[in-house]
Formats: structure tokens, sequence, C-alpha cells
């Protein structure tokens, strides 16, 4: 019995697991550590919207091959965390969610999807919110909720992208984060956080603010306040600087935020290739104090031209100048420094829901929220039937990488792997130290494109405008037989 209790001890803690981090006031906190964490993230929806096609049981998490090749990617960028836009609950996710554990990333998901009833409209939004679009949210939630290394669920993405769209959605998103919160709080484990990506639309954004992080009983318990703000900004292009960029009045407006606030899509494209500069802003003294860091648009080279890694079907995958320039910014900072900072001794109270908050004419005011549609719930109360398995973290016995890829001058990139990290260790620069060539040069912009759109199935413009201004791996603790000693 006790040989067999030891053997058990030791599968349940073979494979390492990021620890899940916290939501403390306006920082993403490490229980364990104590100290803030920055997102240092990627865009991630290979093959673009049409990397999710339910008919075909594909999303970017089903693939552990395509996994661990982009894992290997990225890990040797330094990103810590990616966001995946839409992703099919009904798969077995276990294997690329282990692989991008392993490597010391975390996920930010978003529960919407570009198919017909998978996600709230711009337009007539009322006609969107029903029972079977929350029951495939709250799959979602279901599917990735135990998995150690979901930080944090979307609710909505620039479902607000113009001011015609203010009169009656920003209510129904708040909705929504109040239904996935609710359906979170009355599951068995632990609290993720839920919240909003923004587009920056500078005219409407401080009201889209201001009603999405409001307390309508003036407490941080209210359960439609979004735990989190995101926003999706290219107003940083080129060589800019901290003021000509507008960052400036970013961080000035969001200084007093209650709750994190980060880029969940940054990268402006024109000029191109990309330069990153905004990077030592975001991760520096500028920004850091009030940001919770950022994710770059985007990972794999679609029609819009923000990609990093060029693929194709049959082909190899050949990195593209953007990614070495995003490389050698990130290799710029004090990650450990970065990493290390303490979250502030006190924060900013939320403020209670009034209409004195709303400034534009026309921005919906009125903070009376739309109740759960027939059959909600039920579903918030008891669980969704048919709900799909819930994903766990499995042991990997092979870390390398099964498909070519190409530095941007054509030769291949020989020996690449995922570096399996030790428990709660997160990615940085130098984790993986896979040997690139240096890789600047008009080559990297080469090659067949893709054929899809944008990760979140948007068209981005080709310029600044197109959002408004400007591991887990087997970590043996120790052999059977020394367990057995101990016995």
């Amino acid at each position: 019995m006790l040989m067999q209790s030891a053997l058990l001890a030791l599968g349940a803690t073979a494979v390492a697991a990021l620890q899940p981090l916290e939501v403390k006031g306006q920082d993403f906190v490490n229980p364990k550590t104590g100290n803030r964490f920055q997102i240092v993230g990627m865009a991630y929806q290979p093959g673009g919207s049409a990397g999710y096609d339910p008919k075909k049981k594909r999303d970017p998490l089903s693939d552990p091959d395509v996994c661990m090749r982009d894992a290997a990617l990225l890990q040797i960028l330094g990103v810590n965390a990616i966001r995946v836009y839409n992703l099919n609950p009904d798969l077995n996710h276990d294997e690329c969610v282990s692989i991008f554990n392993a490597a010391g990333m975390y996920m930010l998901l978003d529960v919407n999807s570009p198919m017909p009833g998978e996600a709230l409209t711009s337009f007539e939004v009322y006609k969107s919110y029903y029972a079977s679009y929350l029951n495939r949210t709250f799959a979602v939630v279901e599917a990735f909720k135990d998995y150690p290394n979901t930080l944090a669920f979307f609710s909505g993405n620039e479902v607000i992208d113009k001011e015609e769209t203010t009169e009656f959605v920003p209510s129904y998103v708040r909705a929504v984060t109040r239904d996935l919160k609710n359906y979170i709080k009355n599951r068995p484990g632990r609290k993720i956080p839920v919240g909003y990506s923004a587009a920056d639309v500078r005219e409407v954004l401080w009201d889209s603010f201001n009603y999405f992080t409001c307390s309508l009983q003036g407490d941080k318990d209210d359960m439609s306040m979004g735990d989190l703000f995101a926003l999706n900004s290219y107003s940083w292009c080129g060589d800019s600087s901290f003021t000509e960029s507008s960052f400036d009045k970013l961080v000035e407006g969001f200084e007093n935020t209650p709750v994190p606030v980060f880029f969940s899509e940054f990268g402006c494209n024109t000029p191109s290739p990309r330069i990153f500069t905004e990077i030592g802003s975001i991760y520096g003294p500028d920004m850091y104090d009030v940001f919770a860091g950022g994710i770059v648009y985007e990972y794999t080279q679609e029609p819009n031209n923000y990609g990093l890694v060029n693929m194709t079907e049959e082909g190899p995958a050949t990195l593209m100048s953007d990614f070495y320039s995003l490389r050698d910014q990130y290799a710029k900072l004090d990650f450990k420094k970065l990493q290390s900072l303490k979250p502030k001794s006190s924060t900013p109270k939320p403020v209670s829901c009034s209409p004195k908050l709303i400034t534009v004419d026309g921005f919906q005011n009125n903070f009376t929220l739309p109740v759960p549609p027939p059959g909600a719930q039920e579903m918030i109360d008891n669980g969704i039937e048919n709900k799909p398995k819930a994903g766990k973290l499995v042991e990997i016995k092979d870390w390398k990488v099964k498909y070519e890829v190409r530095n941007a001058d054509g030769t291949v990139i020989k020996d690449l792997a995922v570096k399996p990290l030790a428990d709660d260790e997160v990615n940085a620069p130098g984790s993986n130290t896979a040997n690139l060539s240096a890789g600047s040069g008009s080559s990297g912009s080469s090659g067949s494109q893709g054929s899809t759109n944008g990760g979140d199935g948007d068209d981005k413009e080709n310029s600044a405008a197109g959002h408004g201004v400007g591991g887990g791996v087997l970590a043996l603790v120790m052999g059977v037989a020394a367990l057995v000693a101990a016995f």
C-alpha cells in the first residue's frame, strides 16, 4: 500500500506547472513570490480565423506538433503569455497547453469566435445575447479553467469599435462579463479573471473604461465589473516616442485604474519592417507602474502583414525580419528586475457607477443590465449539459520540433526544441538559446503569405489607423527507489 501511495504521489507531481496568478488591485500577482507579473505576450492564431474550423475539428491548440514548433520559437523570443482568439471547447487541448505551460507561458483566452452565434454583435446586440451563445462561452470556461496557466478570459473584443456602437453594446458586454464570472464562481476551482479587450478609439475609450470598471455596489464584489481592462492600440508607429505616440496620454488616463490594464494588442506595421521601439517604454519606467505589459500582434503572417513568422501549408516556417527586431528589443530589458517588482501597497477603489462617468453624447449611461436570457441562469447555477472534458496537464516525452523552420536568410534552424522549465518558472529571454542567424534584411518579408484574415477574424488595417488614434514537463522529484526507501 505504501508503494502504491508513493507512486500515486509521484505521478500527481510529475508534470511541473506554472503558478496560477491572481489579481490584486492594479496588478497580476504571483501568490507564491508576491511579485507582480508583467505580460510579455503574443497574439497566437496560426492560420488566422480559418485556424478555427469546427468541421475539421481544428483550432490553434489542437495540434501538438504545431504547438511544439511555435512554443520553441516563442520561447526563444522571451514570450511569457499567448492570446488565443478562437477555440473549440469540444477538442482536447491537453498536449498543446502542457507544451506552452512547460515553455513558461500563460494563456489569455477569448470566449467568442467569428462563427455565427458565437459572439456578441455590434449591430442589434440584443439579438446575439441568448442562452445557446452563453452555453458556448461557458463551454470554453469548462475546457480551460483547470489549466494552471490559464491567466484570464476575454468576454469581448472590440465590440465597441466606433461611436455608433455605444448606445446599446456596453450593457450587453458587461452582462456577459457578469455571467462568465458567476459561472466560474459557481464551479469548483480557482477564481479566473474576466475582462474586456477594447479598441483604441479615443473618442469613446475613457467612457468604455469607466463603464466596464465601475462598481454597481461601489465595491470590488460587483460581479459585473471587469477584473481587468485591455486595449488594442496601434498608435506607436516606427521610431516614435512615448509622447509622440500618445502613450503618455494612455498612462495619464489609466493612472488611477482599480484593475490591471495592459495592451491586448500592439505593434503598428507602418512603416514596415517594424522595429518595436515601444518595448522600452511599455516595460520601462514610462509605463510599468500603470500598464501590466502587452501582447504583440501577431505571430503568423496573414494578409494584413503583422506577422513574425511566415507559414505555408506544405513548406517550412520562415522567420521574418520583425521576429529578430522584437527579439533584440526584448533582449535589452532587465527581465529579472521587471518580474520582481512588488505590487502597489494601495490601489484605488472602484468608483460607483453613475451617469456622471459618461461624457460622450449617445454613449449608454444606464447601468441597468440585461437579465440572463431564458435558460441561462440554470446553466450558471448548475453547469452546462454535455460539458467538455476538463483539461489537465499531461506528460510530454519528446520536446524536439518536427517541422522545418528557417531563418530569414533561408538557413535551416537545427536542433530546434522546447526547453522545459522548472516548476513555477516563467519564460524570459535566454530560457531557450537555440542558434538563430542575425536575421535582418529584406529576405525576412519574402515568401508566400497566409490565406486568411487576422487571428481574431478581423481585417486589421495596414496602418496605425486600424484601431483608432494613433513546465510543464516531466519533473521527477526523486526516483521511485528513493521514495520507497523513505518509507
